[in-house]
């Protein structure tokens, strides 16, 4: 298990150097590398099915630590396949504005013999109105696939604490540890829960705001 362990480890940490390419890249460059991290991570959640069937080897002390460490991984893959969608979609809107640009700079614009110096004032304002635009849209979206990084993650990390209750539970019967101990563990998880739905709805709000700013306003 130790090995296949490792060996999915350092497949994470491999796709997280791949991702600080992404940004260098041209889109037909980082199509090449995203086609190429879709597999390590497919490939690496395969590895996790066979840790969780492997966990049911390890002798009964060791088993809440090596459940925790594969855990982890999962969280980190989850956290890697949604940057690879953000990452996707954000290839897809370059690829767009190219070619709305390019569309727009091929366009035939009819000449105006008496006034050329309006007609090019015109060209100028709408290239600029387009980019524009297209700078709103993009700060939406990347702060709209922000806040949904976000969320996932205090999912994710809502679902690891409440895994990880279950477990201290189970070991807190097994060591015969204390009831006062036991709601100290408990009245904490409790905070830690409404500080989860907090920045749920705080993040909610701040998505709301911005997305009346950019899209009413």
């Amino acid at each position: 298990m130790e090995s296949l362990y490792h060996q999915t480890n350092n497949a994470v940490k491999e796709i997280e150097r791949d991702f600080q390419r992404l940004s260098q890249l041209s889109p037909q460059e980082s199509l090449d590398v995203e086609s190429g991290i879709q597999v390590k991570i497919t490939q690496a959640n395969s590895n996790c099915d066979r840790l969780d069937v492997l966990l049911f080897k390890v002798p009964t002390s060791q088993r809440p630590s090596s459940k925790l460490r594969v855990d982890q991984l999962k969280y980190d893959l989850r956290h890697l396949q949604n940057s690879l969608q953000t990452a996707r979609e954000r290839r897809q809107r370059r690829v767009q504005e190219l070619s709305d640009r390019e569309q727009l700079l091929n366009h035939r614009f009819t000449a105006n013999s008496s006034q050329p110096e309006d007609t090019c004032l015109q060209l100028d304002y709408e290239l600029q109105h387009h980019s524009q635009l297209g700078n709103a849209h993009r700060g939406v979206d990347d702060m709209i696939a922000s806040g949904s990084g976000i969320l996932e993650s205090l999912i994710s990390q809502r679902m690891t604490l409440g895994g990880a209750h279950k477990r201290i539970q189970a070991i807190g019967s097994t060591l015969g540890l204390s009831n006062h101990t036991m709601k100290l563990i408990e009245r904490r998880l409790v905070e830690d829960r409404k500080i989860f739905v907090g920045g749920c709805i705080g993040t909610l709000l701040i998505i709301s705001l911005i997305i009346y700013y950019f899209l009413v306003l």
